[in-house]
C-alpha cells in the first residue's frame, strides 16, 4: 500500500489582528479523501504534533465542503487529526509522497522549519513527489534555504497577491507569497480568474493555487505515484 505524509500548519496567529489562522480545513480533508479513497495509507505530522489550529473562517458555511461534513463524521480521521506526529520525528524513506496543505499558517512556520525543508529535498533526491496547496508552498522557501537556487526556474501555483488583496490579509502577513517565491527565482503561474482552481506540475513538484485547487492538487499526485508505478512494473517486466 503506497503511503502518504501530511505536513500540516502548527501555527495560528496572525499579525496586527485578533483574527485567527491555522490550517484550511478543506484544504486538508479534500485531499485526505482523494487519498484514502484511493487506498492510499495517510499519515499526518506538523511542526509541533498534536492537534493543529483550523483557520476559523475555514468552518463558516459558505466554505463547509463535502469533504468536510465527511471529517465531521469520521472519528478515526478526527483522532488523526488530533494526534499528528511531530515533524522531527519522520523520515523521507518511510512514505512514497508528502502532500502540504495550506491555510496563512505555513508562511509563518513551515517557511522557516528546517525539518520540513530537508525532508523535501530528501522526498525529492529519491525521487519521490512533493505536493503543496495554497499557502503550502511557503515549505519551500526553507528548501531553498537548504539548497540556495532550488526554486530558480520552477514553475508553481500559490496563493497569488491578487487573492491575498481580496481576502483582506495581505496587512495581517510577513510577506506575500508569490512575491516571495517569485524573489527565490520561481515562475508563479496563476489561474486567468482569481480562486479558480489553477495546478501546476514541475516535474516531481506539483502545487495548487487555492483552496478550491486542494482536491485536483491531490489528483494529480495520485496521477504521478500511479505512472510511477507502471514504470517500476515495465521495467520488473
Amino acid at each position: 500500500m503506497k503511503k502518504i505524509l501530511m505536513v500540516l500548519t502548527s501555527h495560528s496567529e496572525m499579525e496586527n489582528t485578533d483574527h485567527k489562522t491555522g490550517v484550511w480545513l478543506g484544504e486538508f480533508t479534500d485531499p485526505y479523501y482523494e487519498f484514502i479513497d484511493a487506498g492510499y495509507q495517510v499519515t499526518l505530522a506538523s511542526p509541533k504534533g498534536g492537534r493543529p489550529p483550523v483557520d476559523p473562517m475555514s468552518e463558516l458555511t459558505e466554505n463547509i465542503t463535502g469533504s468536510n461534513r465527511r471529517f465531521q463524521d469520521d472519528e478515526h480521521a478526527k483522532a488523526a487529526f488530533s494526534h499528528t506526529t511531530v515533524l522531527n520525528q519522520v523520515n523521507a524513506n518511510d512514505y512514497d509522497a508528502v502532500f502540504y496543505p495550506g491555510g496563512h499558517g505555513p508562511i509563518w512556520d513551515l517557511a522557516v522549519d528546517n525539518n520540513s525543508g530537508i525532508l523535501i529535498l530528501d522526498f525529492l533526491d529519491a525521487g519521490k513527489p512533493v505536493a503543496a496547496v495554497c499557502h503550502g508552498p511557503a515549505a519551500l522557501i526553507n528548501a531553498d534555504q537548504q539548497r540556495p537556487g532550488f526554486l530558480k526556474g520552477k514553475k508553481i501555483a500559490a496563493f497569488s497577491n491578487t487573492e491575498e488583496t481580496m481576502v483582506g490579509r495581505s496587512g495581517n502577513v510577513p510577506y506575500l507569497l508569490q512575491t516571495k517565491l517569485e524573489e527565490l527565482g520561481a515562475e508563479v503561474k496563476t489561474a486567468l480568474v482569481p480562486f479558480l482552481s489553477h495546478v501546476e506540475t514541475d516535474g516531481l513538484l506539483i502545487t495548487g493555487q487555492n483552496p478550491l485547487s486542494a482536491g485536483p492538487t491531490a489528483k494529480s499526485l495520485i496521477e504521478l505515484l500511479s505512472k510511477q508505478e507502471e514504470q517500476i512494473e515495465r521495467i520488473d517486466l
